[in-house]
Formats: structure tokens, sequence, C-alpha cells
């Protein structure tokens, strides 16, 4: 057992309570970084290196197929584990966006392939929930369950923001818990069902569960309405039928209170450590403790903590995730020391006896905080990341001073790029901008204005353009002018009255086709006679 200082090199700001750690083809993720992605990183996901005291962070790609996956703190993530003969993968749904919205939505996240440098791409799908779909929340658990030769995944607790019809101004933003129904839904249709049980009277959330077989098992966990973390532990035994699902739940008398727990599993046997945590609003849980599941049961037994620094011991919050087989990385905050360039304290804690073990497997690995220390928080961007190549991607490769990412490279996307203040009006904040067109991913959709000679770049979203008309202008050769330079394209622009001035032209005489004849009397006709001659 060891406690490793960790130095973060750049990226100490991406890390925050409510971030979650996956583990696929071996490589360590991070996933729920503190505000939105940047350029430099799209997916927000990031892989994460630890040597020689060093914590590096390397961007993730994702495939052209993938949809767009924000990054999300507190959700309910289950590992699709090989163990149980599964493919690889992660389901992760609910938790908040940066900007404090909370999701409903549920994704798949893959492995797609590796690069001939061995750099790992993955692949994201949303599923889709038909029937009784779970509304939005966070801090849940979900958990994968195998009976009768069929495979589901059973969803419980969370907490969420209170109804429509009861929210007012001054409790816009509170939450509450949601309703203790158990939602069960098949992964390969998506069919979704609710169940409520008797046992399961009160909500709650950032609790333990547990998973072997048939059996789900709930530890501990915080309700918002008593404001507690009771000593719970629920058993929950699920029955994949032919017809509807038989559910049944069994309270036990071995649990203890905690909630934002770290869990690590330690090899393919269903033996976990349990890490972290808390008690009490104000008191962190600093014991250990080892659950295992067999046939008979769960057994929970006490396992001797680390030494902690004093760091560590008179911190108010920590927060962390699984690394592998018997390894969590823990943070803690500086608590405001000038001294101290970053944020957190990192910290590398091991269980393994020996070094070197067998490929590194590990469970849900979500850190979660129960706490609403960081929700006053101001939410910044992205920091330095760190991109170096890894020893076995290319040849004769090592780790240098060029490869380190720096952010003065890139340009300030303050004054240049996809997050200019593009007009006065402008509300297009790179903390908290969300998709609006259905062809926006990572970037607002921006429009050329051709005022002037050089024009200028706006945001199709600040000038009020609809889908339509934005792919319109697009995919045609059409000049456009922002609403301070008219607002429409040039083509679609009311064209100028035109005065048309008037043509004088002269009078012409009626053509005459004979001579002309007068009829006059005879008494007049002698007298012309007589004058002229």
């Amino acid at each position: 057992m060891t406690l490793q200082p960790l130095t973060a090199v750049n990226c100490a700001g991406l890390l925050q309570p409510g971030c979650s750690l996956l583990q696929l083809d071996g490589e360590i993720l991070l996933f729920g970084q503190k505000g939105w992605p940047k350029r430099s990183c799209p997916t927000g996901i990031f892989s994460v290196r630890f040597k020689h005291g060093e914590m590096k962070l390397r961007a993730i790609s994702f495939s052209n197929d993938s949809c767009y996956l924000p990054p999300l703190r507190c959700p309910a993530i289950c590992r699709l584990d090989p163990y149980d003969g599964l493919a690889e993968s992660y389901l992760i749904h609910g938790g908040r966006t940066p900007n404090n919205e909370i999701s409903s939505s549920l994704y798949l996240l893959t492995l797609d392939s590796r690069g001939c440098n061995r750099k790992l791409m993955l692949r994201c799908k949303e599923k889709e929930l038909v029937g009784e779909v779970p509304g939005a929340r966070y801090g849940h658990a979900m958990s994968i369950v195998q009976s009768r030769g069929k495979t589901a995944c059973v969803m419980f607790g969370g907490r969420s923001y209170m109804p429509a019809g009861e929210r007012t101004t001054e409790r816009w933003n509170s939450v509450v818990d949601c309703p203790p129904q158990v939602f069960l839904f098949d992964l390969e249709f998506g069919c979704s069902s609710a169940h409520t049980l008797p046992e399961l009277s009160d909500g709650q959330s950032f609790h333990v569960a547990l998973a072997r077989e048939d059996c789900v098992y709930f530890i501990g966990g915080h309700s918002i309405t008593s404001d507690s973390r009771p000593p719970r532990l629920f058993r929950l035994h699920v029955e994949l039928l032919q017809g509807s699902p038989l559910l049944s739940c069994e309270i036990l008398e071995s649990g203890f209170s905690i909630s934002s727990a770290i869990i690590t599993r330690t090899g393919p046997s269903h033996r976990y450590i349990v890490l972290g945590g808390y008690q009490s609003d104000s008191q962190k849980r600093m014991e250990c403790s080892t659950v295992i599941l067999d046939e008979k049961g769960i057994h929970i037994e006490h396992l001797e903590p680390p030494k902690w620094t004093q760091d560590i011991i008179h911190s108010r919050t920590w927060f962390g995730g699984s690394t592998g087989d018997g390894c969590i990385l823990l943070a803690v905050p500086t608590e405001g020391r000038p001294s101290q360039p970053d944020v957190h304290y990192f910290y590398h804690v091991s269980f393994q006896q020996e070094k070197g073990s067998n490929e590194e497997e590990a469970t849900q690995a979500c850190s979660q905080e129960s706490t609403d220390y960081d929700n006053s928080t101001p939410l910044e961007d992205s920091e330095e990341l760190y991109f170096g190549r890894e020893p076995h991607e290319l040849e004769n490769s090592s780790d240098d001073e060029g490869d380190t990412y720096n952010e003065e490279d890139e340009e300030d996307e303050s004054q240049t790029g996809y997050w200019i203040k593009c007009c006065l009006g402008c509300q297009v904040d790179p903390n908290t901008w969300e998709p609006y067109y259905s062809t926006e991913l990572h970037r607002p959709a921006m429009i050329f204005c051709s005022k002037g000679e050089g024009g200028h770049w706006v945001h199709a979203q600040c000038m009020e353009l609809s889908e339509t008309l934005l792919v319109k202008l697009s995919q045609g050769s059409k000049k456009y002018f922002c609403l301070d330079h008219g607002g429409l394209p040039y083509q679609e622009m009311t064209p100028p009255r035109q005065v048309i001035p008037l043509r004088r032209t002269p009078m012409k005489v009626k053509e005459r086709n004979g001579a002309l004849i007068f009829k006059i009397s005879p008494t007049k006709k002698s007298f012309f006679k007589r004058l002229f001659d």
C-alpha cells in the first residue's frame, strides 16, 4: 500500500469534483473536464498517464460517426466488463453540464480503433430508451445484472431540479431527491420499465452500487429530504423472466454511512476497495473497507488506510477515481494557498502488494461530490494540456519538451476564431455554449459578412438565422450582410426604387394619305377666281 504525490503537468485545471475516470483497452481516460472543451481537445476526453511522479494528459479523438458527448459531472457510469463476457464499453447517463443543466441522455462509449501509432480512437453513440424512461438526474448509479441468460441495466437514485410547476425565482436552482424508483432497461432494444418497491421508500444519491450476477447492493447514500447519510444496505434481486421482470428488495444490517466514495476493483473476482467519501457534510470518511461479493452475499471488512498527509487530513473536500487494479487517483484542494499555482494536490494510492499486475480492469470509477461547495465557483476554460507520444507508439520516441502542449502556441480564441465577440449583442460564451443548429458539433456555426473591404465573421445564432436559411446561404454564393449592415443576403434584399425620368417627345403630325380638299360655295369660288386673276 503506497501513497505517492503527483505533479500535474499543465492539466490541474481540468480535474474537478464530479469528473470520472474510465478504462478502455488498458488506458485510463478522464471524462467530465472543467468547462466546455476547447479546440485543443474537442471531445473533452483525455488519456491519463502516470510516470516518474507526474500526471500528463493527452487528447482523445472520436470516430466520424460519433455523436456529441458533453462534459458531464456526476453522471451514472456503468462498465460493461469483459469479465462477464460483454464487449468492453461504458454506459453514461445523466450528469450536469458546465452551465449546470441536467442531462437525461444515455450514451454508449466503445473502442473504435487504434491508429498506426497506437493512438486510441473512441466511438460514442446515443441510445434511445422507450417506455418508462428515467428523467434528467445526476448522482445516481447504474449496474449490469445477468439472469437466465439475459443482460439488463439497473438504475436507481439521483437528484434533479424541482418540477417546473414548483420552481420559483428564489428556488430556481434547488434540487430534490428523485422518486425512489428502480429503472430496468435492456441494452439491445432499449425498453425501459420503472418499478416501485416498498423497501425503497426514500430517495438517495451518491451511494455505492455493486453488482454480481442477478443482485445489486446499494450502500449508504445521501438524502436531501432528511439531510443525512443513514447506514443503509439494500440487496436488489432481479429475475429476467420471459414475460416481465421480477424485482425484490431486502434490507441488510451491515451497512455504513458513506456518500461520494471511490470504488476500485481488484482483479476478476468481485472484490472491491471503498475509499474516501463523506460521513457528514463536515466530516470525511478516512477509513477504507474491502467489500466482497460471493454466492452467500456481501462481506464488508475493514482495511488499513494509507498514511494520510496533513493536506489530506485537514482538507474539507476530496475527490478522485479508480485508475486500475487496486489503484486510485486522489485530489484535495489547496485551500487557497497563494504559494501553490495549482488548485489541487494529487496523490496516487495503490493497494497492490506487488508491482506489475496483470491486465488493469476497473469498475465504475466515478468521482461524485455530494456537497455543493463547487457549485458557486466560476467555471474556467481548459488550461494547458500535455500531448506526448507513448514510448510504445513510435520507435526511438522519448518524452521531451517539444511534445508538451503550450497554450501560447494557439491563437487567443477570445479575439480570433470561433469564440470572438462578433457584435455588441453577442451571446456566445465558450464556457456555456451548447450546439444550437443540428450541423454544429464542437464549435458554433459562423457566417461571413461581406461589408467593407475585408469583411468579418459573425455567429449565425447571434444573427438570428434559421437553420434553413443558414444551409441555403452556405450552399450558394450569395453575399451576406450582418444585422449591423443590412441583415439579409444581397440577392434577397429589396432592390432600391428606381426613378424613371420623363421622356418629352415632340408631337408628330398625323400623316395624310391624299391632297387637301376644301369644300366652298360657288359664290366664294368665283370671288377667289377674280381675286387671283
